[in-house]
């Protein structure tokens, strides 16, 4: 097995390459034509969440598979939308709901949603890259952390995002040589901390974080030796018990935004 700077390194330094022989993969080639051929179709939310392979396409582009089980926590986000500031996908959290009805805001454009880029090639490239990202993961967990971290860090607007991340706060305390116990700390005092080493604004500046993350993944390696068998993926998209209800999965969703 590759060691995780050289397997990253290897997919990262041509991303483009690596993202089209993902799409040629012949599972994946098959969904995106069935998607292509298909979402033109999508006309409203009922239609989007009646055909299965639409709706589990545009969740797996978002990074919401995991997620799909829970219909109606998707369609009361999506019949809310997002104009108004104290609607659903706005009130929680994690940006990748409000994200999933910006692209299907059935909402706000109707019939026309599915017409525009976003919800067509758009929703594509998203999939094909969510998808290099478990290839990668499958053979090497520090590669997926990295691609992921590299796709959402230059987007980063303060570290409380971080630390609702535990994909990218695996990434940083890595990087930082922090141990993961310091995840129990008071959350203000792990912002300051964080606030206090790395300055966020700089994963807009590609070479630092390429710096950042030739840091991460050389760290990654020494504690986990490519030899060694791959720890199992529990940080990114891992799964939400089947069984929560719905008020409970509102709550753990959410968070107070004052302040942030």
């Amino acid at each position: 097995m590759l060691s995780t700077p050289l397997a990253f390194n290897l997919v990262a330094r041509d991303l483009p390459r690596s993202l089209e022989r993902t799409a040629q993969e012949p599972m994946t080639a098959r969904d995106i034509a069935y998607y292509d051929e298909n979402i033109g179709n999508i006309r409203s939310i009922d239609d989007f969440m009646s055909d299965e392979r639409i709706y589990r396409f545009a969740l797996k582009a978002h990074g919401l598979e995991d997620m799909a089980y829970a219909k109606a926590f998707i369609r009361k986000a999506l019949e809310e939308g997002i104009d108004d500031r104290d609607s659903f996908a706005n009130r929680l959290a994690d940006k990748r709901y409000r994200d999933l009805v910006e692209t299907f805001n059935f909402k706000r454009y109707d019939s026309a949603t599915t017409s525009f880029s976003r919800a067509q090639s758009g929703t594509v490239e998203k999939f094909v890259r969510q998808t290099l990202e478990e290839t990668q993961g499958a053979q090497n967990e520090g590669v997926r952390l990295a691609l992921y971290f590299e796709r959402k860090a230059p987007a980063l607007e303060n570290v409380y995002e971080i630390l609702a991340d535990p994909a990218l706060l695996k990434v940083v305390q890595t990087a930082l040589g922090l141990s993961p116990q310091t995840g129990g700390a008071n959350v203000e005092r792990q912002a300051d901390f964080i606030r206090s080493r790395l300055d966020i604004a700089d994963f807009k500046d590609p070479d630092a974080l390429t710096k950042f993350l030739t840091r991460f993944t050389a760290l990654h390696e020494l504690d986990n030796p490519s030899t060694a068998a791959s720890a199992p993926n529990i940080l990114i998209g891992g799964p939400t018990p089947q069984g929560i209800g719905i008020n409970l999965l509102t709550s753990i969703q959410s968070i107070k935004r004052g302040g942030f």
